[in-house]
């Protein structure tokens, strides 16, 4: 699992690649957490385009950083899901916390 993060003025967006697990989400935490409270961004887009595998972790990784987005006034979106991690995401009410998209097949 690896998280690259790219920052605009008003945003950091997190590209997620690989398989995310109990061991992975809490190595890459780390480093959104330190971002978002660095950077204060309006909006944290975490991608999931590259994620291969997920467990109930991702699911945990999204709701820990809603939390704390909320504490500095911002929003949360999650994209490119497949559609069994999209069906996940939304059965965990993520869509109540913030934007969640599934990605869009040509």
């Amino acid at each position: 699992m690896s998280a690259k993060l790219e920052y605009t003025r008003k945003e950091i967006r997190v590209y997620l690649d690989g398989e995310i697990d109990h061991h992975s989400a809490s190595l890459i935490r780390a480093g959104i957490d330190d971002a978002i409270i660095l950077r204060r961004p309006e909006l944290l887009i975490m991608d999931f385009e590259g994620v291969t595998f997920m467990d109930s972790s991702a699911i945990g990784l999204v709701m820990g950083r809603y939390k704390l987005m909320k504490t500095h006034e911002g929003k949360i979106r999650v994209e490119n899901l497949s559609p069994s991690a999209y069906k996940v995401m939304k059965l965990a009410g993520i869509e109540r916390l913030g934007e969640i998209r599934v990605k869009e097949t040509v």
